[in-house]
């Protein structure tokens, strides 16, 4: 496994929800899940569609809208390379390895 990079990550923020918790990543995705492990999965699985799809297509940008923080982009850069090595992207989301059977 590799180090997790020290760089920049978008905040998380977590909202209760009546039928379970969404866990947000201000300004990628989401994941929701009756658990925080559940949203913090369904969030790794929408982030790892995101950033593959990202890889294989590139990037472009409307010249009506500026682009988006350039940390972000060196964000989802990061993450890319990390899948792309087959490597999990949860340190770099969450800034440690999970425990196992526990939450983010």
């Amino acid at each position: 496994m590799s180090e997790v990079i020290g760089g920049w990550t978008p905040p998380l923020r977590l909202d209760e929800r009546s039928d379970g918790c969404r866990l947000t990543l201000v300004g990628l995705t989401h994941g929701d899940g009756g658990t925080l492990q559940a949203a913090a999965d369904d969030l790794v699985a929408k982030l790892l569609s995101l950033v593959m799809s990202w890889r294989n297509a590139g990037l472009s940008f409307s010249s009506e809208v500026p682009p988006p923080d350039p940390r972000l982009l060196e964000f989802l850069w990061e993450l890319g390379d990390l899948a792309g090595r087959g490597e999990d992207i949860r340190p770099r989301v969450f800034g440690s390895e999970p425990e196992a059977g526990g939450a983010p």
